[in-house]
């Protein structure tokens, strides 16, 4: 081969690289954002990125667009190695055009979530862009509706996550949103389907895109995003760590590493972190980091719904899905928001045989005119369905409060919970008792000399019957009372048991989850 064709070669790369120029390059640094390609270079292992597509060029003609024409149309594509482990990714460029999506883009991103699906393996989406490109009209809206079909014919078969690292408006915010997980930048990432101008216009309300669709609008507010990380370099990070809990593909376990926390470990600490009194609250993720390996809890949409915690962690070295009540906010009652959060990652957990680990303290579901006119009913059954629906290995513990029909939701024994354990403090019953009095006994308590005495009384009577785990132990529905010292002996022990479990659901397309 000649020398002139390699140094022809080797000067179109160098091009393709430049993107839109250092000048554009020097704009995104200015307003704190890497480009495209260092984000690609900070996320794989390093020499291990191949590229896909670098010469592509769009094919517009119309407004002056053949005039402007730059090697890989706005957004590198390729695949590489993350942790030894191989992994697709696009990044948008925003020094080309603004990041917005062409016809072209959108056949590159195609492209490679075709080869990811081919050969099981994640799809990771830096978002960095305006839009669609608006000179290719159609063409460009077109693309979008493409790489959205793809999103959900991938969903569930390969893991799809969503870096927000800048503008992602109008229907660019569909893609992210099919994907099992999104994480964004404090004060360089928003997302909304129709921008601040736009919302002055139609409903008079003066907002700024931060607190429209900013970082923490999204964790907080709306739950769009599970994630809001202080900057990219440390997004990028947490992102490395979330694939490191995640299999490939939905055929493959989760990756497990060696485990120096022994299996065996007992902690006295989790016999008294309970308190004796039921309405006094404690802190459901000490209970959590106080069991699982090294204590460390890589807890996901911590900012929203916070009476309900959903995350990852291992057990002697294998990945496990933890959902848990927090009592320390609203007492640990699933309401709306957490029911929504836990149902989803339920199903993500489901969808790539993440064994589902469940701490429950909930004393029932929020009450109130608000929950029930937004639709507590639907979707509270989301969760409910969910749980029902998972085949993974599924592990409980009652730690204290399950009433009524939370305790049904949280995975029950009734809903195909494999092993469920409780603490001696656990109260199983179908309300509080002083509820429970109130309405059994209620004309008792009216006629009694001292109806407070009576009240009491009775209190203790029920509590003694019912608000302990061992009425429901003597069905069946506990399958054993546990020593709370002894949780991470007697969880390691029974995900071991249950790896080679087999179940499945009724032949059928899908279900038809209360949405």
């Amino acid at each position: 081969m000649g020398i002139k064709l390699v140094q022809n070669l080797e000067e179109r790369r160098a091009k393709a690289k430049f993107g839109g120029g250092q000048k554009r390059i020097d704009s995104q640094h200015s307003k704190g954002k890497l480009t495209a390609r260092e984000r690609m270079s900070l996320f794989f292992d390093e020499g291990t990125f191949e590229e896909i597509d670098m010469f592509v060029k769009h094919r517009c003609r119309d407004f002056g667009l053949e005039n402007e024409r730059y090697d890989g149309d706005g957004v590198i594509t390729g695949f590489g190695k993350v942790n030894g482990r191989t992994v697709f990714a696009f990044s948008q460029d925003f020094t080309v055009f603004g990041g917005s999506l062409s016809e072209t883009f959108a056949k590159k991103v195609c492209k490679i979530m075709d080869l990811a699906m081919k050969i099981g393996a994640p799809v990771i989406g830096f978002n960095d862009s305006g839009g669609a490109r608006i000179q290719e009209g159609v063409l460009s809206l077109g693309g979008y509706a493409d790489i959205f079909l793809k999103n959900t014919l991938a969903s569930g078969v390969i893991p799809q996550i969503s870096m927000i690292m800048g503008p992602c408006a109008g229907g660019a915010v569909y893609s992210p949103a099919i994907t099992d997980f999104v994480m964004m930048v404090k004060n360089t990432s928003y997302m909304f389907v129709t921008g601040p101008n736009v919302v002055k216009t139609v409903t008079h309300e003066d907002v700024t895109s931060e607190e429209l669709g900013g970082a923490m609008t999204h964790a907080v507010k709306s739950g769009v995003a599970h994630f809001a990380i202080d900057n990219e370099l440390k997004a990028i990070e947490q992102l490395k760590k979330l694939l490191s809990f995640i299999p490939s593909n939905n055929m493959d376990l989760p990756p497990a590493v060696k485990c120096t926390d022994s299996p065996e470990r007992k902690e006295i600490a989790l016999n008294e972190l309970v308190p004796e009194n039921a309405n006094k609250p404690y802190d459901m993720v000490k209970l959590i980091e106080l069991v699982v390996d090294d204590a460390d809890f890589f807890q996901v949409h911590e900012e929203y719904a916070q009476n309900l915690i959903v995350g990852f962690a291992r057990l002697n070295g294998k990945p496990v899905g933890i959902v848990a009540n927090q009592p320390l906010v609203n007492a640990g009652c699933l309401d709306l928001n957490s029911s929504i959060k836990g149902a989803r990652f339920v199903r993500f957990c489901d969808c790539f045989n993440i064994p589902l680990l469940t701490f429950v303290d909930v004393p029932g579901f929020l009450p109130g005119t608000d929950q029930e006119w937004r639709g507590i009913i639907r979707h509270g059954a989301k969760l409910l369905y969910a749980y029902c629906e998972a085949t993974v290995p599924k592990v409980t513990v009652i730690t204290r409060k399950a009433y009524g029909g939370a305790y049904d939701v949280m995975s029950s024994k009734h809903i195909r919970g494999d092993i469920n354990y409780a603490y001696p403090t656990a109260e199983i019953a179908v309300m509080g008792p002083k509820g429970a009095v109130e309405i059994i006994n209620k004309k008792e308590i009216a006629e009694a000399e001292n109806s407070e005495t009576k009240a009491n009384e009775l209190m203790e009577d029920y509590r003694q019957k019912f608000a302990n785990p061992y009425v429901a132990a003597e069905h069946g529905f506990i399958d054993d009372v546990i020593i709370p010292a002894n949780t991470r002996p007697r969880l390691i022990r029974a995900f071991a048991m249950l790896e080679n479990k087999v179940d499945t659901n009724p032949k059928k397309k899908h279900g038809n989850i209360p949405l």
